[in-house]
């Protein structure tokens, strides 16, 4: 197993240009794909999230590729090509979730697969909304999760859809923008209990407008697409895809937690993305943070726990919790429930790894709490990451304690950003 062993580190300072949001790249792409005409893709992320779903759009025939410093995808009104396809997603549950909507609604015979922790990542709300309108779809191995078959099928929307809202947003993120795919007459969702992650619901619904497709949002509860026959989606030529907030939580964080300052540009005061907010809870620990429309840049503070509810800072809800071993008093994360169906059982894996550096941890079914340690412990072995992207990044931040940290398999970070390490060491000091 390859290991990355990291400081200790003493002082985070300087700025930077972050990679491009996985959740608007893939979506994007999605978008482009369905859409009328050719569309350009401007800083959209090159990871192995993006490049599933752009490999998948390859094998449905869509035309995609680099075009000098952009993304061009040529737009197939509302079809794929190629009905018949064999589409590995790997662990990309912003590719596999909307795409197999896409599939399902146009109609074809798809084989949808992953890695084995996708197989084991929950579908069913989402193949359960599919269904109430004909499409047909089987599972291949455990009901609710894939692998999956998907049938050509006649699509009839005769009444509200309904779809529950408190497992993962990206069901009904799915839906949203398959769904106008087949609005002969207006389409109506039916969100049934809480919906989690709305600022994740707020991305699509500005992706699909800057499409041409306008969502009427009725306080999270009831959304209304309108009729549209024939293929909505109309290229706005050009699409400029903002860095990725949650991304920028780490440098932010090495700042709030080290005493210098890092400024992070590509998101600010006019970001769509909800993990922005992570920069309030920064702030509200102690840290110092100014913005300006296109950039953020924290400082440290003298940093305190906090009890929050991050329903809507799902991945960044991650760095708080790493943060929360420099504060001088615990800290509570509420509402993060559904970290259990992310890549791995991230509440798990953080009570296991935080514990490892001497904090003491209590967890439950939606909360985490961490009391900081008061005698910090070297961790032998390694912190294990689970073949999670975010832990590994996450725990970089463990670094600025008394002791080197050894992030183990470091390269899982190539889901979302390939050079996080490489980026991050030019930022921090030892």
């Amino acid at each position: 197993m390859h290991t990355l062993t990291i400081g200790p580190l003493h002082r985070a300072e300087g700025s930077l240009d972050l990679p491009g949001s996985k959740s608007i790249s893939n979506r994007a792409l999605l978008l482009a794909a369905l859409a009328h005409g050719t569309t350009y893709l401007h800083g959209l992320l090159d990871a192995d999230d993006t490049r599933i779903m752009r490999q998948a759009l390859s094998t449905l025939g869509v035309p995609n590729g680099a075009a000098g410093d952009s993304w061009e995808v040529i737009g197939q009104a509302g079809r794929f090509p190629n009905r018949d396809a064999d589409l590995f997603m790997g662990n990309a549950g912003t590719a596999i979730r909307p795409l197999s909507a896409a599939l399902a609604i146009l109609g074809g015979e798809y084989h949808i697969h992953g890695v084995a922790r996708m197989h084991e990542r929950p579908i069913r709300d989402l193949v359960d909304g599919l269904r109430q309108v004909g499409a047909r779809i089987d599972y291949l191995q455990h009901a609710g999760f894939p692998p999956m078959q998907i049938h050509p099928a006649p699509i009839r929307i005769t009444e509200p859809i309904q779809v529950r809202g408190d497992v993962s947003s990206q069901f009904l993120t799915a839906l949203l923008m398959a769904l106008p795919l087949v609005a002969r007459q207006p389409v109506i969702i039916d969100v049934i209990g809480e919906l989690i992650s709305k600022p994740y619901i707020t991305i699509t619904l500005n992706m699909m407008q800057q499409f041409g497709v306008a969502v009427t949002n009725h306080d999270w509860q009831r959304f209304h697409i309108p009729a549209n026959p024939g293929a909505p989606y109309r290229s706005p030529g050009q699409v400029w895809v903002e860095g990725d907030a949650s991304s920028a939580s780490y440098f932010l964080a090495a700042a709030a937690i080290s005493g210098g300052c890092v400024r992070v540009h590509g998101i600010g005061q006019q970001s769509i993305q909800g993990d922005v907010a992570f920069v309030d809870a920064l702030a509200a620990m102690g840290a110092r943070v100014r913005r300006a429309p296109d950039w953020i840049e924290v400082e440290r503070g003298d940093l305190h726990g906090i009890d929050i509810d991050c329903v809507a800072i799902p991945d960044a809800a991650m760095t708080l919790a790493t943060t929360a071993l420099f504060a001088t008093s615990p800290t509570t994360l509420r509402g993060i429930g559904s970290w259990r169906v992310k890549e791995t059982d991230r509440i798990h894996a953080m009570h296991t790894e935080l514990s490892k550096f001497g904090a003491v941890v209590t967890s439950g079914a939606d909360f985490l709490t961490i009391t900081p340690p008061t005698t910090w412990q070297a961790v032998v072995g390694g912190v294990d990451t689970y073949d999670d992207h975010r832990m590994a990044m996450c725990f970089s931040l463990a670094a600025f304690g008394p002791y080197a940290v050894q992030i183990n398999d470091p390269g899982c970070v190539a889901k979302t950003f390939p050079d996080y390490f490489e980026r991050f060491a030019r930022i921090t000091e030892s």
